[in-house]
């Protein structure tokens, strides 16, 4: 007897690669329950909290320089190769390019547009959010600092919050959010944490951020994700009206090309049905043109295909006082 071997997790991956395009019917767009409202309210008041305690230089500044002062890079040295290329997760360019081709590979295959416009939407919403208060509050990193137990704020700076981890947290938390299961997404939210708070310990190990600007940039990302759900109208809004300039450009060229195919001959007027019309004088001084040269009907061939035509009688013109050999003029004295 023979029997059917169990297919594997590898055949059922393969098994969903060799599917058709389909648009996911079954997977929900996530709403803005009271639930999400509550965690929104509590990580927004915990982002006030922390600028508001980096502002009148309460504990967690001084707790900031004093893990500046314990250097990680020179306490912990065999780590810093590795830190120096961990740390490239958070970076917008290299961490975009790669969630930008998977949603990329999932709009294709599923005939929808959401997970690219979500990307978008939330990149958007980082640089303006984060580069705001990068930029508003000016703080000035620990290489940088002026002064011993200051908070370092207003002078120029550009890293309170800390834009990698922020960035790690919205970038690969987006496929958390965009996951098909809820199985997957509770994974996925795992994993980007604990990837967006390493990113964000690599900053400090190196000594470009203090530990509060990586603790406000992770709560930034947080407060992205949570707002989300209130751009899902948009993003179906948008959907559909780039679908719908899709339809109206297909049918327009279909159109186009059943009404004028090439190759289809073009009808032309006779003559006879065109007004007679004066020919323009020529003006004064001007050499009138030359009219057209028309071409004996028929064949024509070139002029090494022609035979050699000779000429029959004398080439000579003919002359009055001439006479031809052998005979003799009556008029000759």
């Amino acid at each position: 007897m023979r029997t059917e071997r169990k297919p594997t997790r590898l055949d059922r991956v393969f098994a969903r690669l060799d599917r058709e395009p389909e648009r996911p019917a079954h997977i929900g767009v996530p709403r803005m329950s009271r639930h999400r409202v509550v965690l929104f309210g509590a990580a927004l008041a915990f982002y006030l909290a922390i600028v508001w305690a980096v502002l009148i230089t309460s504990w967690l500044v001084r707790l900031d320089w004093q893990v500046m002062f314990f250097r990680p890079y020179q306490q912990w040295s065999e780590l810093h190769a590795f830190v120096d290329y961990y740390v490239v997760l958070g970076q917008r360019g290299p961490t975009a390019v790669m969630v930008t081709a998977w949603l990329g590979w999932r709009s294709w295959r599923q005939h929808t547009l959401r997970p690219l416009l979500a990307l978008g939407v939330s990149l958007l919403l980082l640089n303006v959010t984060v580069g705001a208060a990068k930029y508003g509050m000016g703080r000035l990193g620990p290489h940088y600092a002026t002064e011993i137990g200051s908070n370092e704020m207003w002078l120029g700076g550009d890293i309170f919050p800390s834009g990698h981890t922020a960035n790690a947290v919205v970038t690969w938390g987006i496929l958390a959010y965009l996951a098909s299961t809820p199985r997957a997404r509770r994974w996925l939210s795992a994993l980007s944490a604990v990837t967006s708070l390493g990113v964000g310990l690599s900053t400090v190990y190196i000594g470009t951020h203090w530990l509060s600007d990586v603790i406000l940039g992770w709560v930034a990302g947080l407060l992205i994700l949570l707002a989300l759900p209130w751009f899902e109208p948009m993003i179906a809004r948008a959907e559909a009206r780039i679908f719908d300039l899709r339809t109206r450009w297909r049918a327009r060229r279909e159109g186009t090309a059943e009404a004028g195919p090439l190759g289809q001959p073009v009808m032309l007027k006779p003559l006879s049905d065109r007004a007679d019309t004066a020919p323009e004088p020529v003006p004064a001084g001007r050499p009138a043109s030359r009219s057209p040269a028309y071409l004996a009907p028929g064949p024509h061939t070139t002029r090494a295909e022609r035979s050699p035509v000779t000429p029959v009688g004398s080439r000579r013109p003919p002359h009055a006082e001439r006479h031809p050999r052998g005979t003799t003029s009556a008029t000759r004295p």
